[in-house]
């Protein structure tokens, strides 16, 4: 039963304006979990996981394309590294990745994780590479190239720096990065439906590793003036820190909560991931493989936005409202963050009021 009025009205706007973006065509389908003190405040899927078959989105079940929400699954493994001696965030790349091209200028872990070593982004169909690349092998892509600016001077947002980090993690650790995240944060955090997409002998991505119970893989869609259509096929597994992991909104929701709850390393080095760096005194709004900024209302957030093949995804954690927001949809950029942004606007200041 609903409390009052108010929240009636707060809640069935949000849920208005969910059913309205497919109702619309806007994406084929979407899935949202919102946790307001640990508790679930929504968790809900809209539309459908498969257009063709009309499969309904299940948001504890429907795993998704997270594109760059990937970034803070991969900064969390790697902030445990820290926090365990694994790593040090300010030694050279070289220490660990020795046979990585010497370039003109030196730069550290911290500098790749903060998008500030000088580390090109995609160019031309790079974005969209299909070809079945290991971590390590993936490097040729753009090993040979000059960095763009001497490391520390610039800010230059990119998926390359977390494939350089997730090599250099895994010559630390002395395992497979995908084994050492599943160890150390998906186990950990009950991520179970959590995981990369592998490369098949069959000539396809499939999800058959590090699989816990049962679930459902939305067919991956881009849209065009004509309507949705199937996208095309994508290797996202070499660069699966950067953006490769595929996920549920409710598995999602569980890794803001554990920052929430102090679950995850010792405060020292969380807020170093989570203090926007700053270039000659200016913020970037990003940390260590965070976004960190304020909403219009001017309430402090840490999380990421992803947008990949078939993928896009907001989440979102407020700290002082002790909120987290995960929404996943299966639908390469479908151009609706204005109304997610209202979606998050209208549940945040309708748990603030809650709670004041």
């Amino acid at each position: 039963m609903v409390g009052n009025a108010a929240e009636l009205q707060g809640l069935a706007k949000a849920d208005y304006i969910l059913a309205s973006l497919v109702n619309e065509y806007k994406v084929p389908g979407i899935s949202i979990t919102v946790l307001g003190q640990g508790k679930v405040l929504l968790q809900k899927g809209y539309g459908y996981s498969d257009l063709d078959q009309r499969i309904l989105l299940e948001p504890t079940k429907t795993i998704f394309r997270i594109a760059s929400v990937s970034k803070p699954i991969a900064a969390t493994a790697l902030a445990l590294m820290v926090n365990d001696g694994l790593m040090d965030l300010d030694t050279s790349f070289y220490k660990y990745v020795p046979y990585f091209p010497k370039k003109q200028w030196d730069f550290t872990i911290r500098q790749l994780a903060s998008h500030t070593a000088g580390i090109r982004g995609y160019r031309g169909k790079e974005y969209g590479l299909n070809k079945a690349y290991s971590i390590r092998e993936s490097i040729v892509i753009f090993k040979d190239d000059d960095l763009l600016f001497r490391p520390g001077t610039a800010y230059h947002y990119n998926s390359f720096d977390w494939v350089l980090i997730s090599l250099a993690m895994q010559e630390a650790s002395g395992m497979p990065f995908e084994d050492y995240v599943r160890q150390r944060v998906l186990v950990p955090l009950g991520m179970g439906r959590t995981f990369a997409e592998y490369p098949s002998n069959h000539g396809f991505w499939t999800t058959d590793k590090g699989i816990s119970g049962n679930f459902n893989r939305t067919a991956f869609y881009s849209k065009n003036r004509h309507g949705f259509r199937k996208s095309i096929p994508v290797n996202n597994y070499y660069k699966m820190a950067g953006g490769g992991y595929l996920s549920t909104s409710e598995d999602i929701a569980k890794l803001g909560q554990a920052y929430l709850d102090g679950k995850i390393a010792h405060k020292e080095v969380l807020s170093q991931f989570l203090t926007s760096r700053k270039i000659k005194g200016n913020p970037t709004y990003y940390g260590l493989g965070w976004e960190v900024s304020m909403d219009k209302g001017g309430r402090p957030f840490y999380g990421h936005i992803g947008s990949g093949i078939g993928g896009y995804s907001n989440f979102f954690v407020y700290p002082e409202l002790q909120m987290v927001f995960a929404i996943l949809i299966n639908c390469t950029d479908p151009k609706v963050q204005t109304e997610l942004d209202e979606v998050v606007d209208i549940l945040s200041n309708l748990h603030a009021s809650r709670i004041l």
